[in-house]
């Protein structure tokens, strides 16, 4: 895919956008598109930290941290399908519908959404339409939190907090299992820090394949690695050797061939009768004294509210918040040993191998 762009003046066609239009020059630069953040700041002092560390997680008990928060306000077209239907939604429907849903964020020029909304929002109030202005308020409201958190804070890709968080690991050229890869951002983080590897994405909707990972932006620079220098490098998604798997992660034939199982934003949607069989998930892929890279959104008050005022966009399936307590007592309770653990801006983040 080439990107032409408008000359801002003059609306002639300008010259075909360069796929790779970062390069190591552009290290320590920042700077937003019209969809998100562009950022090759190699270092940060609060992207990641350990906050009330815990020191023996054999000490720590559910009596002294309670349980998750639940997300239990659901979106309006997942009560729809129910009450059309007179069953729960199933949950890889539920999947399909959400992944098609929160896509529609990231393929949105947010600035221009919003101002599309107001101007729904005069044209109802003129015709003293109260449900359609309330219904252009909410819609504007959306796109203003959309803009700060995805573009203005870059907390949804975060690549500094993810660096941060994938930093350190003994691993070199390593054979990477992302399990519910959705747009596979983070194997494409963890390609760019450990070149020369191989990724196999893997979710059970098929347009995670074709559209959320097909689509990702070929221009968007990761920065890494150059293990001929050792020196910083910017990487793109088409110098990275990445299959994609459309399969119900409980059906991979894989062996234990693995160096790094990863999971962003998984095990909260498994209820705890099934936190067992998740964790399993990772370790039965990993080599002996291989890793797991484990996340999952934060329990806090700016996360609670994103999960209210995008409901009818995100809320389709089981969901908790939890905090990196939660998260560590789950993985040690289920046989992993925790070698670091953490809170990056929107998620919690763990670095763990099997007992």
């Amino acid at each position: 895919m080439t990107l032409t762009l408008d000359h801002p003046l003059t609306g002639q066609a300008a010259q075909p956008a360069p796929a790779h239009p970062y390069t190591e020059a552009d290290i320590g630069r920042t700077e937003m598109t019209p969809t998100y953040r562009v950022d090759l700041r190699p270092d940060a002092a609060d992207v990641f930290y350990d906050a009330n560390p815990i020191n023996d997680w054999r000490e720590l008990t559910w009596d002294k941290i309670g349980r998750p928060y639940r997300v239990e306000r659901w979106s309006e077209d997942k009560k729809q399908w129910e009450k059309e239907h007179d069953q729960a939604l199933p949950v890889k429907t539920a999947w399909e519908m959400f992944n098609r849903s929160f896509q529609s964020l990231f393929d949105t020029v947010p600035s221009a959404a919003k101002q599309e909304a107001l101007g729904k929002l005069g044209k109802a109030a003129g015709q003293l339409d109260m449900h359609e202005a309330w219904e252009a308020v909410e819609e504007a409201i959306q796109w203003m939190f959309w803009n700060k958190i995805h573009r203005v804070e870059d907390a949804v890709w975060d690549p500094r907090g993810k660096r941060a968080l994938f930093g350190g690991l003994d691993v070199e050229k390593p054979n990477i299992l992302f399990l519910g890869a959705a747009d596979g951002y983070e194997a494409m983080q963890l390609m760019a820090m450990y070149p020369g590897g191989h990724a196999v994405l893997v979710d059970y909707d098929d347009y995670c394949r074709t559209d959320r990972f097909g689509n990702f932006p070929e221009a968007y620079p990761f920065l890494g690695y150059n293990p001929s220098t050792g020196q910083p490098k910017v990487w793109y998604r088409d110098q990275m050797d990445i299959d994609f798997e459309v399969e119900d992660i409980r059906n991979l034939k894989y062996g234990k061939e693995f160096d790094l199982v990863v999971s962003i934003g998984l095990i909260e949607h498994f209820p705890d009768q099934y936190k067992p069989e998740a964790f399993d998930m990772h370790r039965r892929f990993l080599k002996p004294g291989g890793t797991a890279i484990i996340t999952t959104p934060r329990v806090q008050l700016r996360t609670k509210l994103f999960y209210t005022v995008f409901a009818d966009i995100m809320n389709f399936a089981y969901r908790e918040l939890m905090d990196v307590t939660h998260l560590g007592l789950y993985a040690y309770e289920n046989g992993f040993e925790i070698m670091r653990h953490g809170r990056i801006k929107a998620h919690n983040g763990l670095i763990c191998r099997p007992r």
